[in-house]
């Protein structure tokens, strides 16, 4: 009896992942305790970054088997496999895999976003369009660092700082950087008020940041319940790739603005919203195993979304210039650098910076105007590296 006690022990403590556990999983588990504590510490992004950490370190616990990424690299899934041999967050995994937890996203997203300000003021479009620059100048640069033009378009995405369109585009294209490209995509969008404002600060000059806007118009009922239909169908028809984003944003604020489904609204703005952003994030954390995390890549993928970002910023921001030239110094080019998507804080952080120049500057709903923009422009963008590379 002793003795079968004695076999049982050594056993268990053989399988255990004291035993197991490489140097590789150690510093996995590492850094996702750092991006634990810029969750928590710092309030980075704590929505999603905490459980994609948590993720992370679950999925590199020796002898876990929740995930198995494996299952999911080749074009072929073999759902059977999935269902039959899979952990927890290989089921869960699906919904990022099959595309259903981004638009589902945008559906929440879409509730609680008012395009009043770029309908009040059309000429935003073309902020929010200038700021996806980034997007396409650094799927260049990574092309020239060799990285394959599907593991491009992941990364020049991250230039639209919009988290949702970033895993749709990588876990169609490149789902073996999913981990790199979610921690980089959802860590400087955290950053962004760190990021942007010597970027704004660099390219225009006190005169251009002191610029007071004129007031908006009022906008009626009406036109927000045509803009986004109107929108749904132009867009869709021309880039029917980005339709899944499109599509789901542009319902869930016809939903909004409808003022008939109040208790739809409510439901996709906190437990629907809730539920897909736990899943999401815990499953898309679960892709960043030592294995495929810890590679030369992923540098590259830190270095080059870095240069994406601030590339839309800066294209956002030279842009915005152009237009205070060209309307005699009406436009205040601060709020260019608001198109590259994050809402709200990127209009958040044009505010912050004219107000620093002239304390009665009130930029933040011009600034929502290209911000709301950008979130329809890098769906668009995402949708055009879809049909190509898709």
């Amino acid at each position: 009896m002793l003795e079968v006690f004695k076999e049982s022990v050594v056993g268990m403590i053989n399988a255990s992942g004291f035993v197991n556990v490489n140097w590789q999983q150690l510093v996995m588990i590492g850094i996702a305790c750092v991006l634990a504590y810029l969750a928590i510490g710092r309030g980075f992004e704590p929505l999603l970054l905490l459980p994609i950490a948590f993720g992370m370190l679950l999925t590199n616990i020796p002898g876990g088997n929740l995930f198995h990424m494996d299952f999911f690299v080749g074009n072929e899934i073999d759902y059977g496999q999935v269902l039959h041999d899979g952990g927890l967050l290989d089921i869960l995994y699906l919904g990022v895999k099959l595309g259903i937890y981004p638009p589902l996203i945008f559906l929440g997203i879409g509730t609680m976003t008012d395009f009043g300000p770029l309908i009040a003021n059309p000429k935003s479009f073309l902020l929010g369009a200038a700021a996806q620059i980034g997007i396409f100048i650094a799927f260049i640069g990574a092309l020239l660092l060799g990285f394959s033009p599907e593991e491009a378009s992941s990364i020049g995405i991250i230039g639209g700082a919009d988290g949702p369109t970033a895993i749709l585009v990588t876990k169609t294209l490149a789902p073996h950087l999913l981990g790199s490209i979610a921690v980089a995509a959802y860590s400087y969008m955290a950053l962004v008020p760190v990021i942007q404002p010597p970027i704004m600060k660099a390219l225009t000059s006190k005169k251009e940041r002191s610029v007071k806007m004129d007031q908006l118009r009022p906008i009626s009922r009406t036109e927000k319940i045509i803009f986004p239909i109107v929108v749904t169908l132009v867009v869709c028809f021309l880039v029917p790739d980005a339709t899944p984003l499109i599509g789901m944003l542009m319902l869930g604020n016809l939903m909004k603005e409808s003022g008939v489904v109040d208790r739809l609204v409510k439901t996709a703005q906190n437990e629907l919203m809730n539920i897909i952003t736990i899943f999401l994030g815990v499953t898309v954390g679960a892709t960043a195993s030592y294995d495929f995390f810890l590679t030369g890549k992923t540098l590259g993928i830190l270095f080059m979304g870095l240069a994406a970002f601030c590339l839309g910023t800066a294209a956002g921001v030279l842009f915005g210039k152009l237009m205070y030239i060209m309307t005699g110094g009406k436009v205040n080019p601060l709020i260019g650098s608001a198109g590259v998507s994050a809402v709200p804080m990127a209009a958040r952080v044009s505010q912050k910076v004219g107000s620093e120049t002239d304390p009665t500057n009130f930029l933040l709903m011009h600034a929502m105007g290209p911000n709301v923009a950008g979130v329809i422009g890098s769906a668009v963008a995402a949708g055009v590296l879809l049909s190509i590379y898709g």
